[in-house]
């Protein structure tokens, strides 16, 4: 017997790292249900404000709509005010609308990244009804189980021992100023590389992988091939 489901996950896996002047978001360019592709270049990483990005991993109808809705509201807040929102300012927006959805949530999976009001690295993570928290990296998605202990391991006693050097209170600082010590380069390398692995078990991760950069002189984009199997 035929079941109604409103939801669909079509595939995909966003990575994002926060530095202390930059911050990298990566996603995948697959698009596909089940075992069919149905786009291999397209781009799941939205430009919602000047140093502000949204990737998102889930139901493309519903990040459409999220992202159309968070658009919107951006709009309304820079007539108001005269001026961009923030990435912080973004992360509660965006998690105060996915709440608002929760008794029939947006099926999406979201990494919001960019540059703070210090022109530090942020990275705030979420679940599907707006639950977040700032960390110096994260990923989402259907290839974020294979990526989070390779960047556990790269990044999380790293994080840890850059924290203890500024200050004592650790735990106060990771929610607050949660950055990680990488150079932009090496942060860019290690996405590289974290998808490549991922791609190797994941097969609705692959085709084509898309990097933003973020930092004081702007937003910049490159594509790197992935595997197409």
């Amino acid at each position: 017997m035929a079941r109604f489901d409103p939801y669909e996950n079509n595939g995909g896996t966003c990575v994002a790292v926060a530095g202390a002047d930059y911050c990298v978001v990566a996603a995948d360019t697959r698009l596909s249900v089940g075992y069919s592709i149905l786009s291999r270049d397209h781009s799941k990483i939205a430009q919602l404000a000047d140093k502000c990005v949204l990737a998102s991993s889930g139901f493309q109808g519903d990040i459409k709509a999220l992202q159309k809705a968070l658009a919107a509201k951006e709009l309304i807040y820079e007539h108001n005010n005269n001026k961009k929102m923030s990435c912080p300012a973004m992360a509660q927006l965006l998690s105060n609308t996915l709440y608002y959805k929760r008794f029939f949530p947006y099926y999406t999976f979201n990494v919001l990244a960019g540059l703070d009001t210090q022109g530090k690295g942020c990275v705030f993570t979420y679940d599907a009804v707006g639950s977040y928290e700032r960390t110096g990296y994260s990923a989402q998605g259907t290839g974020s189980a294979l990526m989070m202990p390779v960047l556990d391991n790269q990044l999380k006693s790293l994080v840890l021992s850059y924290c203890q050097l500024r200050t004592f209170n650790t735990k106060l600082l990771l929610v607050q100023d949660a950055v990680t010590p990488l150079s932009e380069s090496d942060a860019v390398d290690l996405v590289k590389d974290v998808f490549a692995s991922a791609t190797e078990r994941d097969i609705y991760t692959g085709d084509r992988l898309e990097i933003v950069v973020i930092n004081s002189s702007g937003t910049h984009r490159e594509c790197i091939e992935l595997r197409k199997d």
